[in-house]
């Protein structure tokens, strides 16, 4: 055999480091990322509900943009806790809550 004598260990060449995730990190930066974009989408939901109730339109319209907010919210608060899976289904059912509303827009 003449390939080095230490050629059988696991560490890394020098220099160089391995880039092991943190599973803390990850998920400390899912809670943020849920709870953010679900404060986000329900500031926007009640703005646009504000917006549309101003306006001439069915009351169906408003209605939707509030509770699409309110879900948002909800997923908000869930995915501070950390109930990440549950807070993203939240926040697609009230996009699609809002969507809807804006179809009878």
């Amino acid at each position: 055999m003449s390939g080095r004598g230490d050629s059988g260990t696991s560490e890394p060449p020098e220099g160089m480091t391995e880039d092991f995730a943190d599973p803390v990190e990850d998920a400390r930066r899912a809670r943020w990322a849920a709870a953010g974009t679900g404060a986000l989408l329900a500031l926007a939901g009640l703005a646009a509900s504000l917006l549309r109730l101003t306006g001439s339109v069915p009351t169906l319209v408003p209605a939707a943009y509030a509770v699409g907010a309110a879900v948002c919210a909800l997923a908000s608060v869930l995915g501070s806790r950390g109930r990440t899976r549950r807070a993203l289904w939240l926040l697609v059912a009230g996009v699609m809550v809002m969507a809807l509303g804006d179809q009878f827009d």
